[in-house]
């Protein structure tokens, strides 16, 4: 169960059309669901409460989380349970490319909850996840969304070393708020995690996002993407912010899609390769479709 501490009682208020979706419903949704319960493996689309689980799971898109579904922090903007988390499954990296394999991904996104009871923070597993992926399907471009792995000497470099084709850590939102929404973790961390990966692997593309309406000011998100520039992070995702539950930070502000197309002027203009900014934007969403851009523009380029 987590420790989130209630922040107010006030209610929320009412979402705004532009990010009012569809219910989930199709069959493809539920042969998606059959197949990770059968499999024993978790989502992050189900255990962040993502607002786009019924789009991505009707095109038979998921993205899984390994690592259990249990998180050692307690972030104010996050839905996923936090407590004392249990044993790693030894099956989850076969049953992982399993999955991969039986939804005929082009892409696939892994991610994982925190796990600083390990003395590696899940590194290991990563990558014989990533190692179990390419040998059932190496056809599948692979993308991580790491934890910050703070305190795990050398964890980082041995996900590197796997060669996943992209490395993505988010920061999740601006520095003055991090005391706040994300205490278990520190900005600078994150964002030299990053530019680390760059001095490792110079070829590896890495991306990050943050969350807006939890109170951050324009000029605050423009100096978050300079920083990010400055760490040669190459993909940039800017989504809402979403109150899961009462107990979690609430939205100070719905941003209207024209700030977002806002935003993503800025981020190209700043030099990112990819720019992901609308109200539904989520770290993996449409994940797999914008690095295919990339690559076919790159292959036009090098023709």
């Amino acid at each position: 169960m987590s420790t989130i501490e209630p922040l107010k009682n006030t209610p929320r208020a009412r979402k705004p059309r532009w990010l009012r979706v569809k219910a989930p419903g199709s069959a493809e949704f539920s042969e998606t669901r059959r197949l990770m319960r059968g499999l024993r493996l978790n989502t992050v689309c189900e255990e962040a409460a993502c607002p786009n689980i019924g789009e991505c799971w009707a095109k038979r898109h998921a993205t899984i989380m390994i690592l259990g579904d249990i998180c050692t922090r307690a972030c104010a903007f996050c839905n996923i349970a936090t407590g004392r988390p249990r044993a790693i499954d030894p099956l989850e990296p076969e049953n992982t490319a399993a999955a991969v394999a039986e939804m005929g991904l082009a892409h696939v996104v892994i991610t994982s909850v925190d796990r600083d009871d390990l003395p590696d923070g899940g590194a290991g597993q990563f990558v014989r996840v990533i190692e179990r992926i390419r040998a059932c399907s190496p056809a599948t471009t692979i993308e991580v969304l790491t934890p910050d792995f703070r305190h795990k000497e050398g964890a980082l470099e041995e996900v590197v070393a796997a060669r996943p084709d992209v490395f993505n850590h988010n920061l999740e939102t601006v520095p003055r708020l991090y005391p706040a929404i994300r205490p278990g973790a520190r900005y600078f961390h994150s964002l030299k995690i990053l530019a680390r990966v760059k001095e490792l692997d110079p070829a590896m593309f890495t991306k990050s996002g943050i969350m807006v309406g939890l109170g951050e000011e324009r000029a605050e998100v423009c100096q978050v993407m300079d920083d990010m520039r400055s760490a040669e992070i190459d993909f940039l995702t800017i989504g809402q912010y979403l109150q899961p539950t009462p107990r979690h930070a609430e939205v100070a502000r719905y941003v209207p899609p024209d700030e977002f197309e806002g935003y993503g002027k800025t981020g190209r203009a700043k030099g990112f390769l990819l720019v992901a900014a609308t109200p539904l934007t989520r770290s993996s969403y449409h994940a797999g479709d914008d690095f295919e851009r990339l690559r076919a523009a790159r292959r036009d380029e090098s023709s």
